[in-house]
Order: C-alpha cells, then sequence, then structure tokens
C-alpha cells in the first residue's frame, strides 16, 4: 500500500457515477473536504479532512469490494498530500464559487437544448447565457447567471439529479475561468459548410472546428425560451422514464412533416389537426395547392414529428394509404394559405403533456371519448358518430366524476375517420375530445 495520505485516488469511475456517489461511499469514514472528478480519465481523487479518516475508508475497502451503481471502482493513497487549488483548476474545477457553472451531462438518452437547460437552472436566478459544446468528457454548457449566489444555489441543489428519469445527469462545477467573454455571434455560411456542425442563430451546424477557427470565440445566443418545447422535455421523461417507445429515436431535429396521398375531396387544415395533434402540439399547416393531394405539417418540434411520422406512416384515410415523412422545409412560412394553430387552445399538449406522450399510438379501431355532458347517452355518442362507419361496440362510464366513453368501430379507417371528422365538435353543448384507445375489446371494467 502507498504512503498514508489525506487524499484517496478512485479508478474506473464511469460517466454514470456522480460526485454524490463518491461522497456517499466515503462519508460514512469521515469528512470530506475537497472533491475532483477527473472525467476524461474516469478517475477521481478525494480528500479527507484528516489521514485516520482515510486510513479507515482504506482499511474498510481493502476487505469490501467498493461498487456505485453496479460497478467495481478501486482505491488507493494518492501521492498527492493535499488538493491545492491549482491542482484542481489544472483538472476543470474551480475551487472558488462563480457565478459561470460547467455543466456535464452523463448517460444522455435524450437531446439535451439550451432551452431544456433554461428550464432547469432559471429557478434559481437569471440565467443570461447558455452556450453547449462537445468535449472529451461528453457533452457539456456553460451557465452564466446574473449573481454568484444563483450559481451556488443552483449546483447546490441541482448536483448529481437526473433532468429526466434514469438519465441525462448533471455533473455541475464552477468554471474556473473567472473573466470568460460570451459573444453572440453569426456564422458565416462557408466556414458553417467546411466545418459542419450547428449554428443556432441561421439553423446552421457548428462544432469545436469552428470555435478554433474563430480565435476561441465562444458560440451562444441569447435564450428565448419556448414554454412548449421545455413543458415537453419534462414531459417525455414523465411518460418513457428514460426508455422511448420502439422506433423511436429521441434525437431528430426536423420539425415539418410532408403528408402525401391525401384524398383532397375530403381533407382539410382542420381534419389534419385533429390527427396529427394526437402526437403533438400544432404550430401550423398549409395544403400544397399545386399538388392537392399533398401537405406540410409544422409539429411543435422534432420529437413529436418523429412520433407522427412513426404512428402514422401508412395509415389508411378516406379511403388513401397515408405517406407521411420528415420534410426537407425546416419549418412553413406564414402567408394566407397557411392554418395557424400554435396559440390554438385545442393544442393537447398544453396541459396533461404526460399522459399525452403515454397515450401515443397507431390508428386503432377503438376511439376514446372524453369532455362529454353529463347527461349525455349512449344513442346519442352512437348517432354523433354513425356516418363515419360501423359500430360494433360502445361503453359510457364515468372517471373522477366525468363522462367518458369507448367506441369500438369495425376498422381502423373507420376509427380514424370518426377521430379527424368529430373531434373538437359540439355534443349537447359540450365540445368533445375524442383520441385513439390501444385497449382491445371493451368489457364491463374497462375504463
Amino acid at each position: 500500500m502507498a504512503e498514508a495520505s489525506k487524499v484517496i485516488h478512485v479508478r474506473n469511475v464511469g460517466h454514470e457515477i456522480s460526485e454524490n456517489d463518491l461522497l456517499q461511499l466515503f462519508q460514512p469514514f469521515g469528512v470530506i473536504t475537497k472533491l475532483v472528478m477527473l472525467r476524461a480519465k474516469n478517475q477521481a481523487l478525494l480528500q479527507m479532512q484528516d489521514i485516520p479518516s482515510a486510513i479507515n475508508a482504506m482499511q474498510f475497502y481493502t476487505n469490501v469490494q467498493p461498487t456505485i451503481r453496479g460497478r467495481n471502482v478501486y482505491v488507493q493513497f494518492s501521492s498527492h498530500q493535499e488538493l491545492t487549488t491549482m491542482d484542481q483548476n489544472a483538472q476543470g474545477r474551480g475551487d472558488e464559487p462563480n457565478r459561470i457553472l460547467l455543466v456535464t451531462i452523463h448517460h444522455m438518452l435524450y437531446p439535451i437544448t439550451v432551452e431544456v437547460l433554461h428550464q432547469v437552472f432559471s429557478p434559481h436566478g437569471f440565467v443570461e447565457k447558455i452556450v453547449t459544446f462537445q468535449k472529451s468528457a461528453g457533452f457539456q454548457a456553460l451557465i452564466q447567471y446574473q449573481g454568484r449566489q444563483n450559481a451556488i444555489s443552483a449546483r447546490t441543489s441541482l448536483q448529481g439529479r437526473n433532468i429526466y428519469d434514469g438519465c441525462c445527469q448533471l455533473d455541475i462545477q464552477f468554471s474556473n475561468i473567472l473573466g470568460m467573454v460570451m459573444q453572440e455571434v453569426c456564422m458565416p455560411e462557408a466556414l458553417v459548410a467546411r466545418a459542419g456542425g450547428y449554428c443556432s442563430v441561421h439553423g446552421l451546424n457548428i462544432n469545436e472546428t469552428v470555435l478554433s477557427d474563430l480565435g476561441g470565440i465562444i458560440i451562444l445566443y441569447v435564450i428565448q425560451p419556448q414554454q412548449s418545447r421545455m413543458a415537453n422535455a419534462a414531459a417525455i421523461a414523465a411518460a418513457f422514464g428514460g426508455g422511448l417507445p420502439p422506433g423511436i429515436s429521441g434525437t431528430n431535429d426536423r420539425c415539418t412533416v410532408l403528408v402525401s396521398n391525401l384524398n383532397p375531396d375530403r381533407i382539410d387544415e382542420d381534419k389534419l389537426f385533429n390527427l396529427f395533434s394526437l402526437y403533438g402540439n400544432i404550430v401550423r399547416i398549409k395544403l400544397l395547392r399545386n399538388k392537392p393531394d399533398h401537405a406540410l405539417v409544422q409539429m411543435g418540434d422534432g420529437f413529436q414529428a418523429e412520433l407522427a411520422v412513426h404512428f402514422l406512416k401508412g395509415a389508411m384515410l378516406f379511403g388513401k394509404r397515408l405517406e407521411v415523412n420528415f420534410s426537407k422545409h425546416p419549418n412553413i412560412t406564414q402567408g394566407t394559405d397557411t392554418h395557424e394553430y400554435v396559440n390554438s387552445n385545442l393544442n393537447r399538449f398544453n396541459r396533461n403533456a404526460a399522459k399525452n406522450y403515454r397515450y401515443c399510438c397507431s390508428p386503432t379501431k377503438m376511439v376514446h371519448l372524453s369532455t362529454l355532458p353529463q347527461d349525455v347517452t349512449e344513442e346519442e355518442i352512437v348517432n354523433h358518430l354513425a356516418e363515419h362507419g360501423t359500430i360494433v361496440n360502445t361503453k359510457l362510464f364515468e372517471m373522477n366524476g366525468k363522462k367518458q366513453a369507448l367506441v369500438m368501430f369495425e376498422t381502423e379507417e373507420q376509427a380514424t375517420e370518426a377521430l379527424v371528422s368529430k373531434h373538437a365538435t359540439l355534443l349537447g353543448g359540450s365540445i368533445i375530445r375524442i383520441s385513439f384507445s390501444q385497449l382491445q375489446t371493451i368489457r364491463e371494467n374497462s375504463q
């Protein structure tokens, strides 16, 4: 065993292991005064208050294999007798609190955007600027607060926590860059094309090559939070709990969908809204006049667009099998021929978003009706929907004091037609909501 030291060297520290994990491993043996995460090397240095505390820890873990999150870690005395500020700064951790935080995201199953980071960090104070970049340690961000106390509060509250259930873990350090100048810049397209990353200003790509080409200027943009996106990120986490549905990558960033092979005699923007709003909020829709069986649908974000493409490709509607693909257009330009839905209170994901994500599926034979009038009858529901196909079975029930219904059609196409035609229509003075149900049959206890 090496010479005893207050400093313990820990190896095999995977990216899923947080500072808090290491603290819990050694706190039973005494006070921990300093901790340095050497992420690039999968190692850590940890300083106990005194040498006897460190000896106790080392003796215990000589006989018991230390394990964190199912991973064996290996400990030994460090050659350092004490961690100095210089040692820590050399590893990228400033010991002195700073209003700029360096954040590393580990186990990143979902894409992390500036908007998501703003949502996470803004409760602790006014966030002036955010910049994200990729380093050897992983996906990182610099978060600049208005005041140092805000940064201290954020680090105390958020260190080691996950943004989403079971993934996207925050490793937060005080940046050792005390006088960093963060500038808003626009990338020349030629430079962008040569480097090939992402420019938030123009929707073009940039990466670290561009940063060095610009003499080290840090690329960022002033945050303009999009509430729907931030709420969406939290809802995805709540709905899927760390695992996306099969076939969904969660990495798509294209928001606009091209729908083709429509029935131009029977389709309109509102019917498309009723269908596509099952998978996310709708910004705007445009029917292509030069191609009457084509339409563009702009979703709230890339994840919602991916859900729509995944679940609606090949669906039957009005006698046509839909083709649903990502559009080459990043968005739909506003105009006299576009229908705007961004502020519509009929967008389904403004509230209860997690519940709506959980129920996303391909069209089924069964539809679920809610926000029904309290005195509605099954006969009234059947009369309202019967023109769209053969109704095989129905069930009217009450949940949390509110009337709801299940209606089973003979085919998925008939159920889809009923949904696109009758969602958000009046029945007995109430605007009803219709969605697909994943139930296969109606039983007496079905809800």
